[in-house]
């Protein structure tokens, strides 16, 4: 079997340690780290083995960390100093990221699960990207289609969220909140959540605007762009509804009412699934060719190096991505039977 690819993420950061952690717990028994084995081995008392393919996985000993170090990975990385900006390692976690997804694209690996990376290196260090799920859509790009269209979805055992637009500000955002794009991200969702075993997800999709607008008191995207794309939605068989307050449907979601909730800009969706907790919670983006999920935390500055790191989120997202890599499986595995079944003579 394929190994999952694990990205180290920013080498500043509590990726390295979590990674380190989730190791010694004997999560990554399936997965190869792209990154520095210094950086890892200073994050933790851990050996190291450096590999140069995935496949090589296979022969690593026992107790031993396999590393892949990605080609043209900043030199130097374990002398910088922890919880601080700088931009060889932004480089560096930009690197493992456009290798990871070479290696998928390759057939090398199942799955991309990715350390923390952090914005503020990343500009840095001149990445034009804001975050991983701009990189990876861009990296994702086919000649003559270009990027697919993707969405961040942030999940726990409680709720699951998929966002209209993310890493924008929020004038910006706003502009954003098209009817394509709500009619595309409900279309993403739906397709997505067979995945997790729902064919058929109960999608409410959260207003813009406080009470979603009122009837048109407060705004009218609800009426003009929200409603609409969700009645197209509907006519496309996908079992969407609202828009609803967005003070009161994450609630009513949580209360098992829906499986999904749509919502229009990033805080407005993603800071009820961080109340309830980051260290079950998963980042996942939906719409690519192969699966990548994330923990549901950054890189966390001010504890890097200080022992105090949950790897908690990071095994949520190592075993997301497996439950996603099996239910795909499955899913193949039913149609390729059913074709056989069709095929066969009466």
């Amino acid at each position: 079997m394929k190994p999952l690819l694990v990205t180290m993420g920013d080498a500043a950061g509590i990726g390295p340690e979590i990674i380190v952690r989730a190791f010694r717990a004997g999560e990554l028994a399936d997965a190869v780290v792209l990154g520095d084995p210094a950086v890892l081995r200073r994050a933790g008392s851990v050996m190291t083995a450096v590999i140069s393919t995935p496949e090589d996985l296979r022969a690593v000993p026992p107790g031993c960390l396999p590393v892949l170090v990605p080609p043209g990975l900043p030199a130097g990385l374990a002398t910088l100093p922890l919880g601080q900006v700088h931009a060889d390692n932004g480089d560096a976690a930009a690197c493992c990221i456009e290798h990871a997804v070479r290696l998928v694209q390759a057939g090398q690996g199942a799955a991309i699960v990715t350390a923390p990376i952090n914005k503020a290196a990343l500009a840095a260090a001149g990445v034009p990207y804001p975050g991983h799920t701009e990189m990876l859509q861009a990296l994702a790009a086919t000649a003559g289609q270009g990027p697919p269209p993707v969405r961040m979805l942030l999940a726990n055992d409680e709720l699951r969220v998929v966002l209209v637009t993310i890493h924008l500000s929020l004038r910006r955002a706003l502009d954003a909140v098209t009817f394509d794009a709500v009619l595309g991200t409900l279309r993403i969702a739906h397709r997505a959540a067979a995945a997790w075993g729902q064919v058929q997800p109960r999608i409410a999709v959260a207003g813009l605007n406080p009470h979603a607008s009122e009837g048109g008191l407060f705004g009218d995207e609800e009426l003009t762009i929200i409603g609409p794309a969700v009645q197209a939605a509907l006519a496309e068989g996908i079992d969407a509804s609202g828009p609803y307050a967005p003070d009161t449907v994450f609630m009513r979601a949580r209360r098992g009412e829906f499986d999904l909730v749509v919502a229009m800009t990033h805080d407005h969706g993603l800071i009820p699934v961080k109340y309830l907790g980051v260290e079950q919670g998963v980042n996942v983006t939906l719409g690519l060719p192969f699966v990548r999920t994330s923990p549901d935390h950054g890189t966390a500055f001010d504890i890097a190096g200080k022992g105090l790191a949950d790897p908690a989120s990071l095994v949520a997202a190592l075993r997301w991505a497996r439950r996603s890599l099996a239910a795909s499986e499955a899913e193949s595995f039913s149609s390729v039977t059913e074709q056989r079944v069709k095929r066969r003579p009466i």
